[in-house]
């Protein structure tokens, strides 16, 4: 009796992961947080850069844009453009920056996503240790994450441990939750983040699950 030919075992096909685009403001702090969390995310295709001119945010998403446009024609890039784009600004107090509106309009219309902190990305890292609730400056969050001398930050090197804001990412994004829905203006309101969005974004695309909530929101 003809069996017919053996059936023949396929190997399943691993998915393409995302590849993510992160141009970031900070030469350090920014720059060695993102870099230490693609570290744990380790095969994920990562590219964290830094652009523009530090502290404007609008040069910063048109490097963005420049970049995500000539990805497809760069080895660099492996000829292939990015299917996330993301910029981390900081809002910064007391003086706000002039013209984010514009700038997060100018994102959205080549597609790219915007982590915003008010007032700065160091609001991001004391969440994975406490609390935040009152307004504070810029230099004040900046101060106040030194104090805490838990991650190794200090404001005239701006150094940063990673390995010691590992365990708090959990707590970090609960209260980055909180103060969004306690904000009533957006991003306007001192303090908020939501940083957390992307790096559950990046968590998610690594380990499988569903990220947080990608909408804007109030912004």
């Amino acid at each position: 009796m003809n069996r017919g030919k053996p059936l023949k075992r396929t190997k399943g096909v691993r998915p393409e992961q995302r590849r993510f685009l992160i141009y970031c403001e900070g030469a350090c702090t920014e720059d060695q947080y993102f870099k230490g969390l693609r570290t744990d995310l380790r095969s994920l295709p990562v590219a964290i850069c830094l652009g523009g001119e530090h502290g404007e945010p609008k040069s910063l998403v048109r490097a963005a844009i420049d970049h995500q446009k000539r990805a497809p024609h760069s080895a660099g890039d492996r000829w292939t453009e990015y299917d996330e784009v993301w910029c981390v600004i900081d809002v910064e107090a007391p003086v706000p920056h002039e013209g984010l509106t514009a700038v997060l309009k100018l994102a959205r219309q080549h597609g790219v996503e915007v982590a915003l902190s008010n007032p700065c990305f160091e609001l991001w890292l004391l969440l994975h240790f406490k609390d935040m609730s009152g307004y504070c400056t810029s230099a004040a969050a900046q101060r106040a994450l030194e104090r805490l001398d838990t991650c190794g930050y200090s404001v005239d090197r701006k150094h940063l441990e990673y390995e010691s804001l590992r365990a708090g990412h959990g707590q970090a994004e609960q209260r980055a939750q909180v103060l969004r829905q306690r904000a009533t203006k957006g991003h306007a309101d001192n303090p908020w983040t939501d940083v957390d969005r992307l790096v559950g974004l990046l968590r998610a695309a690594r380990y499988g699950g569903r990220p947080g909530s990608r909408e804007r929101g109030n912004r």
